[in-house]
Parts: structure tokens; C-alpha cells; sequence
């Protein structure tokens, strides 16, 4: 993986219409397969949804957002993030091929957990993101383009339901050919993130 990948890698949120073959897909997740992880758990899973599947998927995600909108709303305190959401929605309708990230060792973020498995959580999702930035990269590398998208949580009854698993749903990603070039988002200057005590 060329290290260009790592300043060229933009959010793509327009994409042809042109299929992603399996192949390459394979290719996503193998890359996603040897990132690093807190004691080596592994506690990735990607579920690849396209065509009539994807449609599926996507449906009970926008019933999700409507419940949220309309009805019974787990996340009370972030309706302003429902709009974002739908955008969100509209995106992965366009993308080719949605992945679904699971934390096979994760619970639902409704459920109370101890101080010990909080940590765990936290580790695993470090070790889920390393994942998904390695897969990120590599679709930049084979010039696809990718969005990494957290607005699953909005419909996450719905969506954990029609994946049929009590694992924890992290989020997903959509992949396909860019159909844009976005500029660079700006960036915090170095001296603004770094602190040195050596």
C-alpha cells in the first residue's frame, strides 16, 4: 500500500454507477484482516451488502431514522444529527456496495456494561478503526472511493434486527467509484496536536 494513499484518501459522497467486483472487495476486507488489535482479538466482522440486498438493508435503515424522527427515540439528546443521517442515507442508496462493521465482542451501546468491559470496548473499537483505515487505504490505492459512516446508530434496532446479531454494530462503509474529487477538509496544524515531554 503506497503511502500516497494516506494524504490522497478522501470521504466520497457521490459515486458512478459501476459495479466493485468481488475481487476487489476481497481485496478491502483482506487489507481490513491484518490490521493490528488489542491482544490480538480480532473483533472485526464485515457483512457486504449490494443489489436487492442492499435495498433490504438500506430500507430498515430509513425506518429506523423515521422511528427516531417520529416516534420512539433511543437517542433523545442527537435529533439534531437526524438530517445528517438522512443525507447519509441518500448516499449509501447511491454507493454500490454497503459494508457493515461488527464488533463481534461488542454489546449494544443500550446496554449498561462494567468498568472492565467498557475498557475492552474501547480496545476493540481501536482495533476496529485501525481495520477500517487500512481498508479505507487500499480502496483509495485501487482508486475507489470509500465513506465511513456512523449514522447506522440512528436506526440501530432496525439494523442490528435484519442482520439477525447481538453483537455490536460499529457503523459501515460505503464503496464505490468516485463520481467527484473533493479538495482536502482542513486540517489542524501539527503544532496544534503535538505536545513534547522529552
Amino acid at each position: 500500500m503506497s503511502i500516497d494513499a494516506i494524504y490522497n484518501r478522501r470521504s466520497i459522497r457521490k459515486f458512478l454507477k459501476k459495479d466493485v467486483s468481488i475481487d476487489i472487495i476481497q481485496q478491502l476486507i483482506d487489507s481490513g484482516r491484518v490490521a493490528p488489535s488489542a491482544k490480538n482479538r480480532q473483533p472485526w466482522k464485515y457483512i457486504v451488502f449490494g443489489n436487492e440486498h442492499k435495498q433490504e438493508l438500506l430500507q430498515n435503515m430509513e425506518t429506523g431514522i423515521f422511528r427516531e424522527e417520529n416516534n420512539q427515540s433511543l437517542l433523545p439528546n442527537s435529533t439534531s444529527g437526524i438530517s445528517d443521517a438522512k443525507n447519509t442515507l441518500r448516499i449509501m442508496k447511491e454507493a454500490p456496495i454497503i459494508i457493515m462493521v461488527i464488533n463481534t465482542n461488542g454489546k449494544s451501546p443500550f446496554c449498561e456494561i462494567n468498568a472492565d468491559d467498557r475498557i475492552t470496548e474501547i480496545c476493540d473499537t481501536l482495533s476496529i478503526g485501525a481495520s477500517i483505515e487500512n481498508i479505507l487505504l487500499k480502496a483509495t490505492e485501487l482508486e475507489l472511493g470509500t465513506l465511513w459512516i456512523a449514522n447506522t446508530c440512528f436506526a440501530y434496532s432496525e439494523l442490528t434486527n435484519y442482520l439477525n446479531i447481538v453483537n455490536q454494530l460499529v457503523g459501515a462503509i460505503a464503496v464505490g467509484y468516485p463520481d467527484e474529487q473533493p479538495l482536502p477538509r482542513p486540517r489542524k496544524a501539527i503544532e496544534d496536536i503535538i505536545e513534547y515531554r522529552i
